[in-house]
């Protein structure tokens, strides 16, 4: 049998109550309903994410902005992989690689538009060129962009002032650091083919990962 945790806890940092707790009286009550977070609630493994839709108008500018800048980069890799997978051109584990990755960047993209709102910047329009059909292109790009999208994730999560948003941009970096080991994995030799090539992964600031992708030309309006 499933475990699944109560309230208390998940909740053994405070991170949901001391937000809770900036609301009063009947409105603090609503509050933890609304994020299905009742006193004795039952929650399963993607609560905390599953919570965050209810709790981001209580983020502050600076998490708003990081959410805005994590699903710009989801966007790009969603709309890449949605690309090379409408256009079939791969198949074996590249094609398995290229349906799956993307079935995820779109849950993300999913995710964080209803966490942001009407908060949520619009979807750029993209020019991949031949990166979608040509293998060697792909496979490149597949690993510059994940392994960015890692940096990025990595980069931001020590700015992050909302304990909730914190614990959801958590849930997503690993997933996103599976993926760059994944195409790794795929690409073998070559330069730094290694899934894991070293011990410790460097974080890239916000300003550095935008000058990455304004770089591709991928982002055309």
């Amino acid at each position: 049998m499933t475990y699944l945790p109560v309230l208390e806890e998940l909740d053994q940092d405070g991170a949901i109550q001391e937000t809770a707790e900036q609301v009063d009286g009947d409105t603090r009550a609503s509050f933890l309903r609304k994020a299905g977070l009742g006193t004795g609630a039952i929650l399963g493994g993607g609560a905390i994410a599953g919570a965050l839709p209810a709790l981001a108008g209580a983020a502050s500018s600076r998490d708003v902005s990081i959410l805005n800048f994590a699903l710009t980069l989801e966007y790009l890799e969603a709309a890449f992989y949605n690309e090379a997978i409408a256009k079939g051109s791969f198949s074996g584990e590249l094609g398995t690689f290229a349906r799956v990755v993307g079935r995820h960047e779109n849950k993300h993209v999913s995710f964080l538009k209803g966490a942001l709102g009407r908060s949520a910047v619009k979807k750029p329009k993209f020019n991949f060129k031949d990166t979608t059909t040509d293998e060697d292109k792909f496979k490149a790009t597949a690993k510059a962009l994940e392994d960015t999208g890692v940096s990025a994730y990595l980069g931001q999560v020590g700015r992050i002032q909302s304990k909730m948003i914190l614990a959801a941009a958590g849930s997503i970096l690993p997933i996103e650091a599976r993926h760059a080991a994944w195409i790794r994995d795929i690409i073998g030799s070559g330069t730094d083919p290694s899934p894991a090539p070293s011990a410790f992964e460097g974080a890239r600031t916000k300003a550095q990962v935008l000058r990455i992708v304004k770089a591709t030309g991928f982002i055309v309006g």
